[in-house]
């Protein structure tokens, strides 16, 4: 038997010709060696088969292709009487993959990305995939700051040709920005500059923020920041020469210079506008334009300019508007003028609103919030209105709408909206602390999109000592297709008021009604209903002779039927991460003529949110009520009104403003006022994440009433604190620190005060 054999190294096969041989013809084909891979596999891959003849080209390609499978870390092919044996060596499979020394990441992040370059449990170990591994690692360090983290990698044989795979992690420490320099400037201070990007030197903050740490995107984006902030003060022609980033030889300091031009300051020369006028007419088009000659050049101001032509465009259904704004610039007289050149284009219509993203919200659930509908003409204020009512409904954290233009037309478009769910169901808990009271606890289930229909029901569990409450609510905001909300209302409610040092009697309360709710605008409902009340009031010995006398008069238990009427008014861009719009309430309470007591009660309440900037919002609220009894009867003293504690005048004790009797306990009143400034901010380096909020507030409050025994119980109280909102993973979580600023020696005083959820 006479045997050749060409040893499976391409480049030497390439490289002499002593592998050269006689062709001939293959009779069969014979494959050696594989353990894991299927004979079929490498048949698939030879690019010869029997009957074929095989010379030097051929054989060389057939080694390159198995080669190039991966699968093998060496190949021979050898000839036995015409037939061809292929002769491999199978590279081995991961068995396991280990990290060790790993604190900043959690593991299972570092082996997702380690799968992404191709190392995993059940592959084929290869050189460079765990090259690419270990430079995979390295990097996800380097981007947290860790330019000193070493990865070694060690590779365990074990039998069935697998190995174990494990790389050892010394993270190292963080690199900081010692200096950032910025070189060229004479028209701004570098102290001014540096305000105006992120990266920076370790501080208060940066700890938090990570401000401190290097990353090229972080760069990029502060190289844009202070190109805006030059252009929009008109120093169009503002550069960015160079930048230059070095790192110590510890690898512990990083240094960034940024080199810059100024140029000349520019200003307006003139202004005009050039296009057809049968949408809009050119003075009117004028109106919208934010800027004037003699104005300092601004690019944010153009910019501004060309969007308000385009939405006033869109409103008509011209949503593929063309406006830009064409520039003329003298740059010896330092001089820059706009034409702003506006094509309409051809009206168009919506053909399909697309919505993607509701895993449990019904698709009618989200239509019904828009108001840009199909087979209509675009507009730009109804799409926006659309979004914003999906915003206020609390079931998404991201709702993201953009059009598209239908391929093939030109007067065709569709909306693509996309909804990121968030948790509706809530089990919720609120607690404050103070020195009489200690801990007080209140609790609560709620689901605001129940089953996905938009629904809502809520139940109410609290079985503490002192406050005792079983409630049903149920509310179906499309009751109608017009938009007609129905609800209904079962509770029992027993309070021991004096427990809670409100005011010492106990009360037990069973009610049920219906409510409805009728829309005005798309801003604005109409509300009424009807509810039936049983109420026994029980006294204690430290009850005034006021609560003695109303028993005496009414009974201990009293049969009520009760009328609301109310308003509302919303037009808050967002339900629960408010920027700006404004949130009125008006509702009067009465009891009909046929009940056991005959009273009112009328609250009114409004809010608004100022932008500020990007950053800052200012809300301010005010929270008014007044109630009083007709036909000769009081005001029921268990309907009074009280304040104090969180949603009112933080820093007090929950409930406890207004007239004391002569035990300190708080008997409440029939008139309220209560106002809340609020400074809102995003939490320092988190600009961008909408979760968190921190604000400074001033509150104030005064129950008015009678009955009072406490000299300096009554009057108004102030208060000033700092606040925190946080829609975390568990629920949200608003905590509040309020410090009293006219504190009376009876006030009962609770620094801080929070309610918590978890959400479902």
């Amino acid at each position: 038997m006479k045997l050749k054999t060409w040893v499976g190294l391409l480049p030497l096969l390439h490289a002499s010709s002593a592998w050269s041989f006689e062709p001939f013809v293959i009779k069969d084909i014979r494959v050696e060696g594989i353990q894991r891979t299927e004979p079929g596999t490498v048949f698939s891959y030879l690019p010869v088969k029997v009957g074929d003849t095989l010379n030097d080209d051929r054989a060389t390609a057939s080694l390159h292709a198995l080669f190039s499978t991966g699968f093998f870390k060496d190949v021979e092919l050898r000839v036995d009487q015409n037939v061809l044996v292929v002769v491999v060596k199978e590279r081995p499979t991961v068995a396991s993959v280990e990290i060790n020394g790993v604190k900043e990441f959690p593991k299972t992040q570092l082996s997702d990305n380690l799968k992404i370059v191709g190392l995993a449990e059940g592959r084929i170990l290869d050189k460079s995939v765990l090259d690419k591994a270990v430079q995979e690692l390295k990097r996800q360090y380097v981007a947290r700051g860790k330019y000193s983290v070493d990865v070694k990698a060690t590779v365990k044989e074990l039998e069935r040709n697998r190995v174990a795979v494990s790389f050892d992690v010394n993270e190292g420490s963080v690199s900081k920005i010692r200096e950032v320099n910025i070189v060229g400037n004479h028209v701004y201070s570098e102290k001014e500059l540096r305000g105006v990007i992120q990266l920076t030197t370790p501080g208060w903050f940066t700890w938090f923020s990570k401000n401190d740490q290097y990353s090229k995107q972080k760069l990029s984006a502060d190289m844009e920041s202070l190109r805006t902030y030059y252009m929009n003060s008109g120093y169009m022609d503002f550069n960015i020469d160079s930048t230059q980033v070095s790192i110590s030889p510890d690898k512990k300091d990083i240094f960034i210079t940024l080199n810059i031009s100024e140029g000349e300051k520019y200003t307006i020369s003139g202004i005009k506008v050039v296009g057809t006028e049968a949408v809009l007419t050119h003075e009117e088009m004028r109106k919208m334009i934010n800027v004037q000659p003699g104005d300092v050049l601004s690019r944010d101001a153009i910019t501004d300019s060309t969007r308000k032509i385009s939405e006033r465009l869109g409103e008509e259904g011209y949503a593929f508007a063309n406006v830009n704004a064409a520039p003329e610039v003298d740059k010896d007289k330092h001089q820059v003028a706009f034409t702003f050149v506006v094509d309409p284009m051809q009206r168009a219509y919506i053909r399909r609103i697309n919505i993607t993203g509701n895993d449990k919200t019904r698709d009618e659930v989200i239509r019904r919030e828009f108001r840009q509908m199909e087979s209509s003409w675009f507009a730009t204020s109804k799409v926006k209105k659309s979004k914003t009512r999906l915003d206020r409904t609390g079931f998404f954290s991201e709702v993201n709408i953009d059009t598209s233009q239908v391929q093939g037309t030109s007067d065709q478009m569709d909306v693509n909206l996309k909804v990121t769910e968030m948790s509706t169901g809530s089990f919720q808990i609120g607690a404050g602390y103070s020195s009489l009271e200690k801990v007080t606890l209140m609790a609560g289930v709620s689901q605001t999109n129940v089953f996905g229909t938009g629904s809502t029901l809520s139940t109410q569990m609290n079985t503490s000592k002192f406050n005792q409450v079983y409630s049903v609510s149920y509310t179906n905001p499309y009751y109608t297709d017009d938009g007609i909300s129905r609800g209904f209302d079962v509770y029992k409610r027993r309070t021991d008021a004096m427990m809670i040092a409100i005011s010492p009697y106990t009360s037990d309360t069973y009610g049920a009604g219906v409510r409805f709710g009728l829309p005005i605008t798309d801003d604005e409902m109409f509300h009424v209903g009807t509810s039936v009340e049983q109420t026994t009031i029980g006294l204690t010995p430290l009850s005034p002779q006021r609560y003695i006398d109303y028993i005496n008069l009414f009974g201990e238990t009293v049969d009520n039927l009760l009328g609301t009427v109310g308003w509302s008014r919303d037009t808050r861009d967002n339900a629960i991460t408010t920027t700006e719009g404004t949130m009125q309430r008006a509702s009067l309470e009465v009891s009909v003529p046929v009940s056991d007591q005959h009273y009112y009660k009328l609250t009114y309440q409004h809010q608004v949110f100022y932008p500020l900037n990007r950053d800052y919002t200012l809300m301010l609220n005010g929270d008014f009520g007044v109630g009083a009894g007709y036909g000769g009867a009081p005001l029921p003293f268990f309907k009074y009104f009280y304040a104090g504690g969180v949603g009112s005048v933080r820093g007090y004790d929950p409930m406890s403003l207004g007239p004391r009797d002569a035990n300190n306990l708080p008997l409440g009143g029939n008139k309220k006022a209560v106002g809340n400034i609020e400074l809102l901010f995003p939490m320092p380096g988190m600009e961008k994440e909408k979760s968190v909020r921190l604000s400074v507030f001033l509150d104030g409050g005064e129950i008015i009433g009678t009955g009072g025994q406490l000299p300096g119980s009554t009057g108004m109280r102030y208060s000033t604190g700092l606040a925190m909102t946080w829609l975390s993973p568990a629920g949200p979580l608003k905590l509040s620190w309020g410090k009293p600023l006219n504190q009376q020696p009876q006030d009962n005083i609770q620094h801080i005060q929070f309610t918590m959820g978890s959400m479902f």
